[in-house]
């Protein structure tokens, strides 16, 4: 399969192998309401990068691992720490940054708020098979087990443009399950609608018209999947350098950037182009 995107689409947007702080193996990535992409490290440090590249800033710290990150409109932002098997929170007003759940979960590996039903759903990557999503409230951090599978690591996830579901990542399948959220808020019958991705998916992203992107953790690639289409090879990056082995993605309009498990930077990806 040929890519769409040349790997000249992409560029490292921010190079952190001797910045201050470092970006040490980042897992996970979002965008900021302002602008700004934040990401988190193997050594537990959620870290500001400036909109335009120009700096990183500490926002907070666990000492511990951090795998998925993700805001609420507020500007909380909630980190999955695979060392402590928690889910922490940067409080968006104070910047405090305090454990927030960490009920029953192994592996918390990503997270997606659902503020319209007060809730945080978190994949466990434990087990092979094993539990696929928690849920969490929104208010007071208590909850547990919502699907409980069986999922093949359970990974990346994303809420459906209509809100209906959750698409989750299953790395080692591979491919994305979809979880229905019934009326009464209980996990209705996992479907597996997409295959075809290989080989290690990892993370997920929707673009506003319904456009669902793959990355994957090996090959240094990523996908795309058109509503009623099936996945496209987007780009890769064979030699994994400027794409190295990336985990998760965040999208800023006509932008996408990446996490780089395999390195030290954060790759921003042209998707005009394509």
């Amino acid at each position: 399969m040929t890519p769409i995107l040349d790997i000249a689409a992409a560029r490292v947007f921010f190079d952190g192998i001797f910045s201050t702080p470092r970006v040490a193996h980042p897992e996970g990535v979002a965008v900021h309401a302002d602008g700004a992409i934040w990401c988190g490290t193997e050594t537990g440090d959620l870290l500001r990068i400036e909109a335009d590249g120009s700096a990183v800033s500490l926002m907070g710290t666990t000492d511990g691992f951090l795998l998925g990150i993700t805001f609420d409109s507020a500007g909380n932002c909630f980190a999955c720490d695979l060392k402590h098997k928690a889910i922490f929170r940067r409080d968006g007003t104070t910047g405090h940054m305090t454990r927030f759940a960490d009920a029953g979960i192994e592996i918390p590996n990503y997270a997606v708020v659902d503020e319209a039903r007060g809730h945080l759903y978190v994949s466990d990557s434990a087990g092979n098979p094993g539990v696929g999503v928690y849920r969490y409230d929104l208010a007071t951090g208590e909850g547990g087990v919502w699907c409980d599978g069986p999922m093949t690591f359970a990974n990346g996830m994303a809420m459906a443009p209509d809100a209906r579901g959750l698409y989750v990542v299953e790395s080692f399948a591979p491919g994305v399950a979809f979880v229905p959220i019934e009326a009464d808020g209980s996990a209705g019958a996992i479907t597996r609608p997409i295959t075809g991705v290989e080989s290690v998916p990892d993370g997920l992203a929707f673009a506003a018209d319904g456009t669902l992107y793959i990355s994957c953790y090996e090959p240094s690639r990523i996908y795309r999947l058109r509503p009623s289409g099936t996945p496209e090879l987007l780009i890769e990056d064979p030699h994994a350098t400027t794409l190295a082995h990336p985990t998760n993605i965040a999208l800023k309009g006509e932008k996408m950037y990446t996490a780089n498990l395999g390195r030290w930077h954060i790759t921003e990806i042209d998707l005009a182009k394509s």
